[in-house]
């Protein structure tokens, strides 16, 4: 495949890690991490806040309506965003534990998060491969889905509503389950295992079913995969990869969320983060 990156918005006009990127109401809704907020892009670049968050967020999604579902990343508490502020939905720290990684919000308004299960911090943690999905219902019901994971990170939910596919970092693979009609999770099977040069980070979906991945840690920076395990696409840039999101106005632009670096105490001294944008063949179809 042949790629013109172009970039969109760059850490000059104040971006500092983003993450979770969601198409909404024609502009592209992110979470930047270490500036505290959540904020958009349009398709001139550019960058508006939304919303400042007084802590460190991860696990962000949009119901329907447009309201912000996002959570509190190491408290790990949900909150849903109401007229510019924020009121406490649910407290899943019994739930999950140290971190929350990526989420996503379903059509019925409620959020499935993962849980990045160990101190990634603490260079001397090791992964554990105990992680879970939590469920947070609108009412702010919450509980566990999915466990005995290897740090769940991208989610998507296919066009139906029935599935949904979430990228395992650490275990190099794609794995997917059937949602129920109350929410919960069977029938888990790997939908496509990877290479071990490939951590899937954030994920989405096209129109033919295939999910492309952010690889933040490999030497293409994004993949794009078919179910089994085929790579039928790699875009590489010039720093690392970790979320992607097709949209714009057929859903064919390919932002890619890229930093030089993760590291918080980098990030403050010199952010390098960058929405890249890469115009594909096969739009994008389901959540996100």
């Amino acid at each position: 495949m042949t790629t013109r990156i172009q970039t969109l918005a760059d850490s000059a006009t104040g971006l500092r890690f983003t993450e979770s990127p969601r198409w909404h109401d024609g502009k592209l809704w992110f979470l930047d991490i270490h500036d505290r907020r959540i904020k958009t892009v349009d398709l001139t670049g550019s960058v508006a806040t939304v919303l400042e968050l007084p802590f460190l967020p991860n696990g962000f999604g949009l119901t329907p309506e447009g309201t912000v579902v996002v959570g509190d990343a190491f408290q790990r508490r949900i909150y849903r965003g109401a007229g510019g502020a924020l009121q406490e939905l649910a407290d899943i720290s019994g739930l999950t534990e140290f971190c929350l990684s990526d989420g996503i919000v379903d059509a019925r308004g409620r959020l499935y998060v993962g849980d990045i299960g160990y101190n990634f911090v603490d260079p001397a943690a090791r992964p554990v491969e105990t992680c879970v999905i939590v469920l947070v219902g609108p009412d702010g019901r919450a509980s566990v889905v999915a466990d005995k994971l290897s740090f769940p990170n991208g989610m998507a939910i296919t066009p139906s509503g029935r599935k949904l596919i979430v990228g395992e970092t650490m275990g190099h693979r794609l794995t997917a389950f059937d949602i129920q009609e109350d929410g919960s999770l069977s029938n888990r099977r790997v939908w496509a295992q990877l290479p071990s040069s490939v951590g899937p980070d954030g994920i989405c979906l096209d129109a033919q079913g295939a999910v492309w991945c952010a690889n933040p840690e490999g030497e293409d920076s994004v993949v794009r995969v078919r179910e089994g395990g085929e790579i039928t696409d790699r875009i590489q840039v010039d720093t690392h990869a970790y979320a992607v999101m097709l949209g714009g106005p057929e859903r064919r632009h390919l932002f890619i969320c890229t930093s030089g670096s993760h590291d918080p105490a980098e990030i403050h001294r010199k952010p390098t983060a960058c929405f890249q944008v890469v115009e594909v063949e096969v739009p994008g179809a389901g959540i996100p």
